[in-house]
């Protein structure tokens, strides 16, 4: 069984955010009959995400079986990136998951959301304040028709990854 949430802030102000993407792609899945998995649901604050994941999460074992989807500044918008064991890259929600579950071990789904040139460079805004007005920005109509194809990426990487596992997943989606 796979535990899966996806990351993002409550309420209406942060639904289409730019932050949220972790909890948009999850929004999704929910009309899929994909086997084997769970969706946690949190009404929690993004830097507060693993008081929600807690609640169900209650060993390392058990994390292993978990997989966070979540927003990454430093990915290009349409893209994903599947990883395991890894650190939080200053992302706060992720942070806190970590922290929660006591271990880095378990599988993210990163969703990219920084602006990129046409050749692939990542522009993403600097400094912390424009960082901040970017991430709780909302996305473009373009954007949203890219981020369409994102999140069916997404659900097509919880489906192998619930069916077939962690590496086949990653080697399909990376």
């Amino acid at each position: 069984m796979l535990y899966i949430i996806g990351l993002g802030n409550p309420g209406e102000e942060y639904k289409e955010s730019r932050h949220n993407a972790g909890k948009q792609a999850i929004e999704r899945l929910k009309d899929l009959k994909i086997k084997n998995f769970k969706i946690i649901e949190s009404e929690e604050f993004m830097n507060n995400s693993g008081k929600a994941v807690a609640k169900v999460i209650k060993s390392k074992k058990a994390a292993e079986n978990l997989v966070v989807v979540y927003d990454d500044i430093d990915l290009p918008l349409g893209t994903i990136k599947i990883s395991y064991n890894k650190g939080s890259g200053g992302h706060n929600g992720l942070e806190s998951v970590a922290k929660a579950v006591k271990t880095k071990e378990f599988t993210r789904i990163r969703i990219g959301i920084a602006p990129a040139t046409p050749s692939g460079k990542i522009k993403k805004p600097q400094g912390e304040d424009a960082v901040l007005k970017f991430i709780l920005g909302n996305f473009s109509p373009a954007q949203k028709e890219i981020l369409k194809k994102v999140f069916k990426r997404v659900s097509e990487a919880l489906t192998v990854l619930a069916e077939s596992g962690r590496d086949q997943a990653m080697n399909e989606f990376n």
